[in-house]
């Protein structure tokens, strides 16, 4: 199993390597940045999440405006990333082969989904339109409107990674599975 993040604040990286967390209790997973990844040519189930940013998934400009967010001391931010790297929108493109399917997730602000849309169903539409098969339905992971993970995702997201991967060993063909 492989899990490709894209974080630019820090709180996709901890739910990232929360959800690696609860998978590496029965599968072992690989997790890297979404700038790490480009290595990546095929993998069983592909575990893809991002930011939201505008409805959707990050793109060169918001990322260049989380830049500059995070050198305004009132907001208590610490850029990760950089504006010109690589993120999961122009990754996309060229993902690697994958042979069960996929599960996407996201973080986005603590409030409906309609007024914050979701990175997740971005990754999710573009990876469908790619042909790959939904392994499990995407999931977001909440952030306060100063992009601080809320209490208790961390603990989510790790339940989450083990659902996925009881999910996935389900999933894979009988001659696949690893013998516990």
């Amino acid at each position: 199993m492989t899990l490709v993040f894209e974080s630019l604040f820090g709180g996709t990286r901890r739910v990232a390597e929360a959800i690696a967390d609860g998978i590496r209790e029965t599968t072992p997973v690989s997790l890297m940045s979404v700038v790490d990844a480009p290595a990546v040519t095929e993998c069983d189930v592909l575990v893809l999440g991002a930011p939201t940013h505008a409805h959707s998934l990050s793109g060169p400009a918001s990322r260049a405006e989380a830049e500059s967010w995070a050198r305004d001391p009132v907001k208590h931010l610490r850029f990760e990333g950089n504006a010109g790297t690589t993120g999961v929108r122009e990754w996309i493109d060229r993902c690697p082969s994958v042979g069960i399917g996929y599960v996407a997730f996201d973080t986005r602000v603590d409030m409906p989904r309609i007024f914050t849309g979701s990175a997740a169903s971005a990754i999710a539409k573009r990876l469908r339109k790619q042909g790959l098969h939904e392994v499990l339905p995407s999931e977001s992971f909440l952030v306060d409107k100063d992009s601080h993970l809320l209490p208790a995702e961390l603990d989510r997201a790790r339940r989450w990674g083990r659902e996925i991967a009881n999910t996935a060993a389900a999933a894979a063909p009988p001659e696949t599975r690893v013998k516990r």
